[in-house]
């Protein structure tokens, strides 16, 4: 059924200021939507770049966390 922007003023017209609101949710909503459809867009090279920029910073966190995990078990363990 093709749509005609005269057909949805008349629809938009006869709606009441509640029904408005909840179109104009639905416009914001398909605006969001279409900007993060577009911003999404992933490079694996600089997926690549940041993770060789974070592994030495991941395994120092994973190391010290791994002292935690150890004194956790020796309680558990008690």
């Amino acid at each position: 059924m093709p749509i005609s922007r005269a057909a949805l003023q008349q629809d938009l017209a006869q709606l009441t200021h509640k029904q408005l609101q909840q179109v104009a949710d639905f416009i914001a909503f398909l605006k969001f939507r279409d900007q993060r459809c577009r911003r999404i867009v992933l490079d694996p090279s600089q997926l690549a770049a940041l993770a060789t920029e974070f592994i030495e910073e991941d395994r120092a966190l994973a190391e010290l966390g791994m002292s935690d995990y150890t004194a956790m078990l020796n309680l558990l363990a008690d």
